[in-house]
């Protein structure tokens, strides 16, 4: 398992005085990469060799919120690779090791070359150690969403600079910050379920498509020809306080 410590900080906060759905994204991402980066394949590792690791789907279960200023640990381990597909859990902590966040998530190695997914190898994994470990206790998610039949289309918006990160695509937390917005006032996220369908680039228009499933809701975000960039599932948390 790699952790790094860090304390939740105000720009990370909604306005609550919680830890966003975006930091908690952010967060785990910048685990990962500070893992990758730390046993040799990081960013620029993958640029010399064209290939990228790619997020197919997160599902994150918010067990409690830290607030300003509290303490944590940000934690990753991979678990499994098999055929194009890495799957990796994170987790944040506070200080005696409870669980405040909980996900899973898989990913796809991507060669940037030929522009197609290809096979994950030992050589690609081996600098992570001992991958027997046993995935995080979670009710893990089945299948994919569900295609709203109904919905509401709400404005569109355009791919700026600041939603781009190193792929030169729209960063993954970025998917998860545009559909929080459209959650109802109040509303506070128990389980979020983010997949990702094609990748979203600068001055590209996304219509946000809204709507009831699975008893939550889901926001989709389609380019205007109708090609699907993602989409966000949203539960709601019960016993809110």
């Amino acid at each position: 398992m790699y952790s790094f410590d860090s304390r939740v900080r105000y720009s990370e906060t909604d306005e609550k005085g919680t830890l966003s759905v975006t930091a908690a994204v952010n967060y785990f991402q910048d685990c990962s990469t500070f893992q990758s980066e730390d046993v040799g394949r990081g960013v620029r590792y993958f640029e010399e060799h064209g290939r990228a690791w790619w997020l197919s789907s997160w599902q994150i279960v918010f067990d409690r919120c830290p607030a300003l200023g509290e303490p944590i640990v940000i934690a990753t381990y991979p678990y499994d690779f098999r055929g194009i597909y890495g799957y990796r859990n994170f987790m944040i902590l506070d200080r005696d090791g409870n669980y405040l966040v909980r996900a899973n998530s898989v990913w796809f190695l991507y060669d940037l070359k030929e522009g197609r997914p290809v096979r994950v190898t030992e050589e690609d994994v081996r600098p992570y150690g001992d991958l027997k470990a046993e995935p995080l206790p979670m009710d893990y998610a089945a299948g994919k969403l569900e295609t709203l039949k109904e919905y509401r289309e709400e404005k569109r918006l355009v791919v700026g600079r600041h939603h781009i990160d190193t792929n030169h695509h729209m960063n993954n937390a970025r998917y998860a910050e545009i559909a929080a917005e459209f959650l109802p006032e109040n509303f506070q996220v128990g389980e979020l379920r983010m997949e990702y369908r094609k990748a979203a680039v600068l001055g590209d228009v996304i219509v946000p498509r809204i709507g009831q499933s699975g008893g939550g809701i889901t926001v989709e975000l389609y380019s205007p020809a109708g090609e699907r960039y993602g989409a966000a599932w949203f539960l709601e948390k019960r016993g809110k306080v």
